[in-house]
């Protein structure tokens, strides 16, 4: 868990960094898995799995130092 004096500057642009690279992660993978399901017989998992990603994309945002 991160305390006070973890929080430099330096830890705080690497954070922010790590975040951004999760995010644009895993909003690749839910575009990756929406054109599987256009070209798949059946859609339906591939575009819930694409659905799961879109919502750690949104939400991995909202994690601070202090939630690990």
């Amino acid at each position: 868990m991160a305390t006070k004096t973890d929080t430099t500057p330096e830890f705080l642009r690497g954070w922010e960094a790590a975040l951004l690279a999760a995010r644009d992660w895993h909003q690749s993978q839910a575009k990756k898995t929406l054109i599987q399901a256009r070209r798949s017989r059946f859609p339906k998992n591939l575009e819930r799995e694409a659905e799961v990603h879109q919502k750690s994309a949104e939400l991995i945002i909202t994690l601070s130092p202090e939630d690990v």
